[in-house]
């Protein structure tokens, strides 16, 4: 059953995944294309983890937190350089 599960999310995230590369290749406006990137870390988060599940190890949850952090990071530092025109002050 878990299986199962597990295929339906990849699945889900996989589509979720797609979409926002369309949206950051079509998109009118920066700032909407850095949220579909910062949509975009989300979702290779979600599919890290869910293959870490699959896999049964825990290198992938560890790995999805550094990807989290530096995705974070990177969204704050252009959402600053956007408002500000800088980023280190």
């Amino acid at each position: 059953m878990i299986e199962a599960a597990l295929t339906f999310a990849f699945g889900c995230f996989a589509v979720g995944l797609l979409f926002t590369l369309y949206r950051v290749a079509r998109s009118d406006g920066v700032p909407d294309r850095v949220l579909a990137l910062d949509t975009m870390v989300v979702n290779v988060i979600a599919l890290m983890v869910l293959y870490g599940i699959y896999a049964g190890t825990t290198i992938y949850f560890e790995a999805a937190l550094l990807f989290a952090m530096t995705g974070f990071v990177s969204t704050i530092a252009y959402a600053k350089f956007m408002l500000r025109g800088d980023i280190i002050e």
